[in-house]
């Protein structure tokens, strides 16, 4: 068990390493954009440097950024209420947020069918983005993978701490 935790954990790890990579990228594309299209407006249209795909590139950036993000913090970023959970035995607290935990994890399976759907939607009709024309296929199956990952990493530490009663890592 600790193998799979470990391997997950790194897998995890190098998703929200990479959702950060796409967070730069997104800021770097927005500002390239802003500085092609102020340098247009500036010269009064005499140097067009703008580039089509910048809301496009910036608008499959975030989604990845979130989705990468999300399996590694999903046990990290939850906020307790100590208003209403401060009479509450440790115990019961950690129960509670596992719970919390495993439906986190069924949302992630709902998205993941969600995405899987439409990416067999997207392979059937050949669906590309609007500016770029890449195949949708591939951003859903990015996505399809990103969500599993997040439904497995939600329901392993709802797992610990429900099941094995481990504080979160």
């Amino acid at each position: 068990m600790k193998l799979i935790v470990r391997i997950i954990e790194r897998i995890t790890h190098v998703m929200h390493t990479l959702g950060g990579v796409f967070l730069i990228a997104m800021m770097m594309v927005t500002l390239a954009d802003v500085i092609t299209r102020g340098v247009f407006t500036l010269t009064g249209g005499t140097v067009d440097l703008t580039f089509i795909g910048g809301i496009e590139m910036v608008q499959y950036s975030l989604l990845f950024t979130v989705l990468f993000i999300l399996p590694h913090s999903v046990s990290r970023s939850q906020v307790i209420v100590d208003l209403f959970t401060e009479r509450l035995d440790p115990r019961t607290k950690q129960a509670l947020e596992g719970m919390y935990l495993f439906c986190f994890g069924l949302i992630g399976m709902g998205m993941s069918y969600s995405f899987y759907h439409h990416f067999g939607e997207a392979a059937a009709t050949y669906e590309t983005t609007l500016d770029l024309m890449i195949p949708l296929t591939y951003f859903y199956a990015v996505a399809c993978f990103a969500t599993i990952i997040l439904a497995i990493s939600a329901a392993m530490h709802s797992f610990q701490l429900i099941i094995c009663g481990k504080a979160k890592s």
